[in-house]
């Protein structure tokens, strides 16, 4: 379960700094790095999100 964590956490951090930079600079950096994908951009934000209610759930729970 440690591995998920940590995995939550980077997500995290990408949903962040693409939030950050979507706010202050207009760019989005996953469409960016994977606008000739869109499914896996899509996959991406999909992962953020789950990764946003996995931390939510470990919060509320005390972990």
């Amino acid at each position: 379960m440690q591995h998920l964590g940590k995995i939550t956490q980077i997500l995290l951090i990408v949903g962040g700094i693409n939030w950050g930079l979507s706010a202050w600079a207009g760019m989005d950096l996953v469409a960016i790095i994977f606008g000739s994908i869109p499914m896996l951009a899509k996959v991406v934000y999909g992962l953020v999100g789950l990764s946003g209610l996995y931390a939510a759930y470990n919060m509320i729970k005390g972990k």
